[in-house]
């Protein structure tokens, strides 16, 4: 055999054969072409840039968004022999200073990064002295605006994929409708022909969805778990309360389940995972927080207790089961009385006018060169740090500024030699130099702190001469060191004449991202009560409708479609004025946290923002009130007190 692709198939990864699309997507990264690859939930999207890590002479630079995903692959390419390591949040001084030496020395074929490590000026030191041969951008449904998981940092993986001179870029997504695939190759400048698409439908799955009411929802669940065979099942809701509560349910009726969160700690996190993957008939009753780099082939069933926020989502959901072929179920069991809580949410992500004219006033009408502390700036406009930072990006992408190198503005250390030792290794005007800089250093019990900027003007020195000394002592074991403090800068490439027209244009964007994202919540609903085969709508969805209907789904198996109640249960009346006179009350109490109206309707409606968290209002028991209640309606009565 004299074909290095399947050499290396067989030698390093054991397999005889390539699943659809792998060859022709590796074909294209080997002989330098960047490539587009839109394969199925467990369609095997990471052999696609690890094997020719394998024969392309640098490193392979793996972007994605979670950390439990790159530990699991890393800790599987290293039982076979590949060298590839990670950098993140978790990794020890030690660890740190490892993997940076074998990336500097030649020997890492694969380093994995969150994009969000890009802000890291280190770390874009760190990649202009190594070759990168190879850009590879997981989940890159992030990148489009109007993909349905938009995260800024991704936009700016393009500018990074230049400055490492990479030889070629693997964009990789399992959910990707035309439009949001055309927009990934233009942004990474991927030809057309080389966009590789595996067929989306998989034989094996049944989709099923029912129309239940809220009394109904748990005994008819608990009588699906216990009528059908056990096998591993992924129960999916909305909200991590209700994670908890439906996990206690199911065991009080006598099924091993657990539930599964963002809120847990880590370490619970995980044993709970490593619970699931080592049963044969375990139920995880968890958020979208579980689910992306689970690695286990027979999960049987998932359903969905509360609606998926769009069909990209329950896509990407349902992908996780049936990966050994074997049939799987996945049933959705819609609820209206859910529908409330997911347009919350995207009425949430809609933020006030004050809020969007504080954020323009600090990026526009300040300096030429702002450095800001995103934390600070979110609480001091009260938007989330998410929906800031897509304005921030907004405002780039309409050239109003230009990000430039972030920077920390303290370090934390600890020294691991007296300070009579770290000075003996340097000459007098070096030991002057660090003598000063110490001294601008405060003590807490176990830490050093210093602040970087003050530490360069008390001492007449230039920021990076600081920053690099700081480094070097690192680097060569002196002390451990813990950058802090992150502030983003910024440069205004251009002055602002009319700042409200510049407000009404975000303002306008974040209305049309509202539009679009209750557009595809409506989406699901069709999907879940429209006539018709479900699968062959759902294919159509993302470009690839059957030929014939699937015949295993709700509507091929009961030939009609279930009516959807147009009544949702609503607090009673003298319950609701009794709740307004409260939330009046506490309004007058907290009139910086709930002045205007639409702050008012978000409490009432258990929508967060940061200013309810700092004054502790997310804890008040009328917070969530009305979450059952449409938003609009909660609005207008609030704009009438």
């Amino acid at each position: 055999m004299s074909d290095p692709i399947q050499i290396t198939l067989l030698e390093h990864f054991g397999f005889d054969e390539f699943r659809p699309g792998q060859r022709e997507v590796i074909e294209n990264l080997v002989a330098g072409r960047s490539s587009a690859a839109v394969f199925p939930t467990g369609g095997g999207k990471s052999l696609c840039y690890q094997l020719p890590a394998l024969l392309l002479p640098g490193v392979t630079l793996v972007v994605s968004p979670l950390i439990a995903l790159m530990k699991d692959q890393i800790d599987a390419l290293v039982a076979r022999n590949i060298p590839a390591a990670r950098l993140d949040s978790t990794l020890s001084v030690d660890e740190y200073r490892d993997v940076t030496r074998r990336l500097r020395s030649g020997e890492l074929k694969l380093l994995y990064v969150a994009p969000e490590r890009f802000t890291n000026e280190r770390f874009r030191g760190l990649l202009s002295q190594v070759n990168v041969s190879l850009f590879a951008v997981d989940e890159a449904h992030c990148i489009p605006e109007w993909g349905h998981n938009f995260r800024p940092d991704y936009l700016k993986l393009a500018k990074f994929a230049d400055e490492c001179k990479t030889d070629a870029v693997l964009a990789l997504t399992a959910t990707a409708t035309p439009q949001v695939l055309t927009d990934i190759c233009c942004f990474f400048t991927i030809e057309s022909e080389y966009a590789v698409q595996t067929p989306f439908y998989r034989p094996n799955l049944t989709l099923l969805s029912d129309v239940v009411d809220e009394q109904s929802r748990d005994r008819i669940l608990i009588a699906k778990l216990q009528e059908r065979p056990p096998g591993p099942t992924i129960v999916y809701v909305t909200l991590q309360r209700t994670a908890e509560e439906v996990a206690v349910r199911l065991e009080e009726a006598g099924l091993a389940a657990k539930a599964y969160h963002a809120g847990m700690k880590d370490e619970e996190r995980a044993d709970r995972q490593d619970w699931f993957m080592a049963s044969h008939d375990s139920i995880i009753v968890a958020t979208i927080a579980f689910g992306m780099g689970i690695d286990k082939s027979n999960i049987r069933y998932v359903y969905h207790y509360n609606l998926p926020k769009s069909l990209e989502n329950y896509s990407q959901e349902i992908g996780r089961a049936g990966r050994d072929g074997e049939t799987s179920i996945c049933e959705m069991l819609f609820c209206p009385a859910d529908l409330n809580t997911l347009e919350n949410f995207i009425f949430g992500d809609t933020p006030e006018r004050e809020s969007v004219a504080g954020l323009v006033r600090r990026m526009l009408e300040s300096d030429d060169e702002i450095a800001v502390s995103q934390y600070a700036l979110s609480n001091a406009i009260d938007m989330r740090p998410l929906v800031m930072r897509t304005l921030i990006t907004y405002l780039e992408l309409d050239g109003w500024i230009e990000e430039t190198t972030p920077i920390y503005s303290q370090y934390q250390f600890i020294p691991q030699q007296s300070s009579a030792e770290i000075l003996s290794n340097f000459d007098e005007s070096r030991q002057q130099f660090l003598k000063a800089v110490f001294k601008q250093a405060t003590k807490s019990r176990k830490w050093f702190t210093i602040d970087i900027d003050q530490a360069a003007r008390e001492t007449g020195s230039d920021r990076m001469r600081v920053v690099k000394a700081f480094d070097y002592l690192a680097e060569r074991g002196m002390m451990e060191l813990k950058p802090g403090g992150l502030m983003h800068r910024y440069r205004r490439l251009k002055s602002v004449g009319d700042p409200d027209a510049v407000i009404d244009e975000l303002c306008d964007r974040m209305k049309r991202r509202e539009k679009r994202d209750l557009e595809r919540l409506g989406d699901v609903i069709d999907q879940a009560t429209a006539e018709g085969c479900q699968v062959s709508r759902l294919g159509a969805y993302f470009g690839e409708p059957l030929e014939t209907d699937c015949g295993h789904c709700s509507r091929c198996l009961e030939d009609s479609a279930q009516s959807v109640p147009t009544e949702v249960a609503r607090p009673q009346p003298e319950m609701i004025e009794g709740i307004w006179q409260r939330a009046n009350e506490l309004r007058n109490q907290n009139r910086e946290a709930l002045g205007s109206p639409s702050r008012l309707a978000r409490f009432l409606c258990g929508i967060g923002s940061p200013k309810l968290t700092r004054a502790k209002l997310t804890k008040n028991p009328l917070f969530g009130a009305f979450e059952k209640v449409p938003y609009q309606d909660v609005l207008n009565r609030a704009d009438q007190l």
